[in-house]
């Protein structure tokens, strides 16, 4: 860390004066905002998940969230900007010199999908969703993975997984976005990448103590931090127009309609089958809808997008009641959330995206008769699967080559919160 420091200092400049005429302060604003937004998502998750395990391991899970937002925000400023928006190597990933820490950053031209608001607040924005990222893989391995390791293994999936796909995704030169794939604000990047992550964790590290026994410590928290996601998924959605503006408006709008259809569609499936409407159940549904509409917000009309959030409440739901089934201990249903609605949403933005909501859908959806789009969607969405799980599998051998993953049943059954940080509620 101090070779950072020392780093850092012979390698800043003074930034030199920047053009701010092409600037507009509303977007500015806008962007600001939503950059809070954006990082107020992980305090969010932390109570979300942090209420959901047992009591004894409260701290451990909450901190799991917390600690993303000092490890990605350093290997963001240092290399990790530069591997996402760098100048493209092979479509696959960005040179990482391009912006090492942060030179050429403060005093860069805008990014050009973001011409109204400075460079720097563009970085500063990406890096909010490069933090969410890696914590939402926490609740697949909740209750059982040492800190230590687990700090390890989210700095090699943001360099090995995260980075590439973002890169291959939203950069102009990356080879997802040449195919021609939409992704708003992170249906792929974001929850497909930790899904299916989640998914590898979850196979490798196989049960945990007890695990078909499912304690939550207080609902409350979980009510709490689906607040906390709405509201700053609004910044996730709404933020990803980049300005002030009427596409802004429609993905604010698209988000809370697919949320609300969501909940409640989740709510009555289950209620049709006898099972009580619970808040749990609600604020799953809700977060389920939220994840579906990311990758569409900004290409889909809002009808549309009442329809996305319920069929992604439905396949999820549907997914985690096989999951409960079945022998994967995936401990707060992180796949069939995130990774499931992930790929529903990738899939019915290849459906339902019109040029008339945003002039970068070049093809219409198969919804009004074309299938260019879609197609492009179907094989974007298997080479993301394909390559985010071979990489998780290789991360979680090596991780565990250097470090135990797993704590001990001694460590598990005394509770993470004690074991791992001696701390307790």
């Amino acid at each position: 860390m101090a070779l950072l420091v020392l780093m850092s200092v012979f390698l800043s400049k003074t930034p030199e004066n920047i053009d701010e005429s092409s600037y507009n302060g509303a977007d500015i604003a806008w962007m600001l905002a939503s950059t809070a937004l954006v990082l107020i998502m992980t305090p969010g998750l932390a109570y979300f998940y942090g209420g959901m395990v047992k009591k004894k391991n409260v701290i451990s899970t909450m901190l799991q969230s917390f600690i993303c937002m000092a490890v990605v925000a350093v290997l963001w400023v240092v290399f990790g900007f530069s591997l996402v928006f760098g100048d493209s190597v092979g479509g696959v990933i960005g040179n990482p010199m391009t912006y090492f820490m942060f030179n050429g950053v403060v005093d860069g031209k805008p990014w050009s999908g973001a011409p109204t608001i400075p460079f720097v607040l563009f970085a500063m924005y990406q890096l909010k969703f490069a933090i969410i990222t890696p914590a939402l893989i926490t609740g697949a391995v909740a209750e059982r993975i040492k800190f230590t390791s687990y700090v390890l293994f989210i700095c090699l999936f943001f360099v090995f997984i995260y980075a590439p796909l973002a890169h291959a995704t939203w950069h102009p030169d990356g080879l997802l976005f040449k195919l021609g794939v939409l992704d708003f604000a992170g249906g792929t990047v974001v929850h497909m990448s930790a899904g299916l992550t989640a998914l590898a964790a979850a196979i490798y590290l196989k049960q945990g103590k007890n695990f078909k026994s499912h304690e939550p410590a207080r609902i409350t928290y979980v009510i709490l931090g689906t607040g906390m996601l709405f509201f700053g998924w609004f910044g996730f959605n709404a933020g990803s127009a980049f300005g002030a503006s009427q596409l802004a408006a429609t993905a604010l709008a698209t988000t809370s309609t697919a949320s609300g259809a969501a909940a409640l569609t989740y709510i009555f499936f289950d209620a049709a089958r006898g099972i009580k409407p619970s808040a749990m159940g609600v604020c799953i549904g809700l977060v389920i809808g939220l994840v579906a509409i990311t990758p569409a917000a900004g290409f889909v009309t809002i009808p549309h997008s009442l329809v996305i959030g319920a069929v992604a409440a439905v396949v999820s739901r549907l997914m985690i009641e096989w999951r409960t089934k079945s022998q994967l201990d995936d401990t707060l249903d992180v796949f069939p959330s995130h990774g499931v609605g992930g790929m529903v949403g990738m899939l019915l933005t290849g459906v339902f995206a019109h040029k008339s909501i945003n002039a970068a859908v070049e093809s219409n959806g198969l919804f009004y008769g074309e299938s260019a789009l879609f197609i492009a969607h179907l094989i974007g969405l298997v080479g993301a699967t394909a390559f985010t799980l071979v990489m998780a599998f290789a991360l979680l051998k090596i991780t565990s080559m250097i470090t135990p993953l797993r704590v001990s049943e001694a460590e598990e059954e005394e509770g993470l919160d004690r074991s791992q940080h001696g701390e307790t509620l």
